[in-house]
């Protein structure tokens, strides 16, 4: 637990300022397309005031020229609640609560010492707690929305789950998660069917959330598409017919290719045995790398289709979330600039909040990272932040570049 209370006694020291902080920079992408060149970023409070101009006399600054510096990164699908028990294994029901919250809490820390300072954690009601209590400083990490438990062909029919999209609301959800197939490792075939996908979505739209969607074969991706779902988690089996529909109606897809499988892989004896983690699962895993590689570049090949950055990170992938970057531009063949304007403002867009984060300028929330090397030019650049910024509060500085000015 370390971390964490290294972590906290960070935001005490950093709580303590009000001053201006400025942060200088050699490198610097605004995460919509455009580079930067020997500019300072001023901070006042939780927002970025400006870019440009003099220093102001009494700022804090933070020298990151030897460093390359964009907007804080997103995940827009990671499970921050899952982790490891003591034991080494995957957590269950049974964990004492004390233990878990504790892994839960090192999730956070994790995952924000990477350098993403926004996640969207699907299917948990605990995922509330978590977003609350990061929210009032009380835990250190990314901001989190969630979209507590998730809806499932089992839940009911178009009317009941009407009634439950409604009570998410009620309970705090931020968007609704709704599984319409099975896993990969199971085939990835529909299980929703078309007018509960329609009744779910419909309803989430109607309240004003919005709806994310597990779907891996076509057949549910094109379901949900035409249902007015918000995004397509997945998409093992989507085709060509399928990518441009989602492109025709805006829906964003959020391949997974660079690290959730490959930590199952990694771990398979502290997942094996439990529930589909079998034999046969693990073999749909090892050619599923493949697979979801190869349907993301068919899906680059759509030019307008809107591909967001999610990892699906579990047990033991929190903080490796940058995995996904390296993967997309190493084996997937993304544009290194698109790759990052896909895990900084598209990533917000799809969230809703592409006025508030994913991208720096005035007015913007001050979420702001610096890696060891550009990962535009070597994409492994992004398994190295040094130094990371959320709303204003400086919680990782291992460039320990400061001068205080007075």
């Amino acid at each position: 637990m370390r971390h964490i209370a290294a972590f906290a006694l960070g935001v005490t020291l950093v709580c303590a300022q009000q001053r201006p902080i400025v942060l200088k920079t050699s490198t610097l992408f605004d995460g919509r397309g455009q580079t930067l060149h020997n500019s300072i970023i001023v901070v006042e409070g939780t927002k970025i005031a400006r870019l440009g101009g003099a220093a102001p006399s009494d700022a804090i600054t933070y020298d990151l020229t030897a460093f390359t510096v964009s907007p804080g990164w997103i995940d827009t699908h990671s499970h921050v609640a899952v982790h490891f028990d003591d034991s080494g294994r995957l957590a269950g029901g049974d964990e004492p609560e004390p233990q878990a919250l504790l892994h839960m809490a090192d999730n956070l820390v994790l995952t924000l010492n990477a350098g993403f300072t926004t996640v969207q954690s699907p299917g948990a009601m605990v995922d509330r707690d978590l977003r609350e209590a990061v929210a009032r400083g009380v835990l250190p990490g990314p901001r989190v929305l969630t979209s507590l438990e998730a809806l499932t062909e089992t839940s009911g029919g178009p009317d009941r789950l009407r009634e439950l999209v409604r009570e998410r609301k009620q309970q705090g959800a931020d968007l609704i998660k709704i599984f319409a197939s099975k896993s990969i490792r199971e085939g990835g075939g529909q299980t929703m069917t078309d007018a509960q996908l329609q009744a779910a979505c419909g309803e989430a739209k109607q309240l004003g959330l919005r709806a994310i969607v597990h779907a891996h074969s076509a057949d549910s991706a094109k379901a949900a598409t035409l249902a007015g779902c918000t995004s397509v988690e997945h998409g093992a089996y989507v085709t060509d017919a399928v990518f441009d529909l989602m492109a025709e109606r805006g829906v964003y897809y959020d391949a997974n290719i660079g690290l959730v499988l490959q930590n199952y892989l990694e771990n398979k004896p502290r997942f094996f045995g439990i529930g589909n983690y079998n034999e046969a699962g693990f073999a749909f895993m090892e050619k599923g790398v493949t697979m979801v590689r190869d349907t993301f570049k068919k899906a680059l090949q759509h030019k307008d289709l809107k591909i967001i950055y999610g990892t699906d990170a579990t047990a033991g992938a929190h903080g490796q979330n940058y995995r996904e970057f390296i993967t997309r531009v190493r084996d997937g063949g993304q544009d290194p600039m698109l790759a990052l304007i896909s895990v900084t403002s598209l990533s917000a867009e799809s969230l809703g909040m592409g006025d508030q984060i994913g991208s720096i300028g005035a007015g913007m929330q001050a979420d702001i990272v610096a890696f060891d090397g550009n990962p535009l030019n070597d994409a492994n650049a992004a398994a190295r932040a040094v130094f990371v910024m959320k709303g204003g509060k400086v919680y990782e500085n291992l460039g320990h570049g400061t001068k205080d000015h007075r």
